[in-house]
């Protein structure tokens, strides 16, 4: 059956709690709702895991918070996926899927990254690898930042592909980061900076740097590299985290705040999507307790810890039976953002159990 592009809704709204006209943001967004959701939970698929010892129904349980590259003239959609065994009852891991219309997806049978008996299990086992976010060096190697979660604390990760198939672990991305001692930071949700190039979405350097937002905090954080790896948070004299954003308190975005998918280099600046969870005991926006919406920052070209905008209200928010209700209820996570046959197209976790999608024509 042929899907057709129907778009019923526009999520770039002028009315209280959503956005005005800001020209610098992305676009106009319309989710896809007669091809929503594009990935689901699959009893079928097993893999037989290292650590475990067992065989797993490892994407059973929930697919969500994607990555999204072109590659060869498709999409590809790195997505993590929960199996039901186990402690937490749910181990993550990263499965593969591609597309080349950016709704119908075809999956790898068995996750490309996961859990492993090496030196990074310690970081990884049990709760696994979660919520990557990829993009690609000068040299056309893939760079990717996820989270490794061992039931006590995430800590934000890196590794490296040439292929999205075969991947090399490098372990914590503040592994050198050392604050008057060092220290093993929590620390989530790595978003570099980038610049597109055709449909490519390749790591730039700014004053000789690679720059990375990072956190799930009430203020945003960011750090820089040399060599897309090893990654420095900015700090003040007094060695605290410095931060490049922060909550406001009586909007959609008062709670936390969470880096999107890649930061965007543009002609108007960074502009960088970004999730945010609301506390409706102090805000004045009428949604949800709990709820997660997104919005967009726009920091300074030259000085990338340089707040220059934020969207005055949210551009996407839970309005889907499927990102109402699951795993965790009235959540749109956005994490992947890719230019393809002249739209952005933007994969989110809906409910942190199933993948949604909408997209905007690439501004000319």
């Amino acid at each position: 059956m042929k899907i057709r592009f129907r778009f019923p809704l526009l999520l770039l709204l002028c009315a209280g709690g959503t956005l005005q006209a800001q020209s610098w943001l992305l676009g106009t967004f319309s989710k896809h709702d007669r091809a929503n959701p594009v990935l689901t939970p699959r009893a079928t698929t097993t893999f037989d895991c290292p650590v475990r010892g067992e065989t797993v129904r490892w994407e059973e349980k929930d697919v969500f918070n994607p990555a999204a590259v072109v590659r060869n003239g498709k999409i590809y959609l790195l997505y993590r996926a929960e199996d039901l065994v186990g402690k937490y009852q749910g181990t993550s891991r990263i499965g593969l899927a591609t597309s080349t219309d950016g709704l119908r997806f075809e999956r790898m049978p068995r996750p490309v990254f996961y859990p492993e008996n090496d030196a990074f299990k310690k970081y990884e086992w049990e709760g696994g690898v979660e919520d990557p976010r990829v993009v690609e060096a000068e040299d056309g190697t893939y760079v990717m930042t996820y989270s490794s979660y061992d039931g006590d604390k995430a800590r934000l990760c890196v590794a490296t592909s040439r292929d999205l198939l075969t991947w090399k672990k490098y372990g914590r991305a503040f592994n050198n980061f050392i604050r008057g001692g060092g220290e093993d930071l929590w620390s989530k949700s790595g978003s570099i900076v980038c610049r597109r190039v055709g449909s490519r979405l390749v790591a730039t350097r700014i004053n000789g740097k690679y720059w990375m937002y990072w956190g799930d905090q009430p203020q945003l954080y960011v750090a820089v590299s040399d060599d897309l790896i090893n990654w420095y948070p900015f700090t003040r004299p007094d060695r605290s985290l410095k931060a490049v954003a922060e909550v406001r308190a009586d909007q959609f975005d008062n709670r936390l705040l969470e880096p999107g998918p890649p930061a965007l280099l543009t002609p108007r600046g960074i502009v960088l999507i970004y999730n945010s969870m609301y506390n409706a005991q102090t805000g004045q926006v009428n949604l949800p307790e709990g709820t997660y919406a997104a919005g967009q920052f726009l920091f300074s070209a030259e000085e990338p810890d340089r707040l220059l905008d934020r969207s005055k209200g949210y551009f996407m928010k839970p309005d889907k039976p499927y990102e109402i209700t699951g795993q965790v209820n009235n959540v749109t996570f956005l994490e992947a953002l890719v230019p393809y046959k002249g739209r952005w197209w933007l994969y989110y976790g809906t409910a942190d159990s199933k993948i949604a999608v909408a997209s905007a024509p690439l501004k000319k």
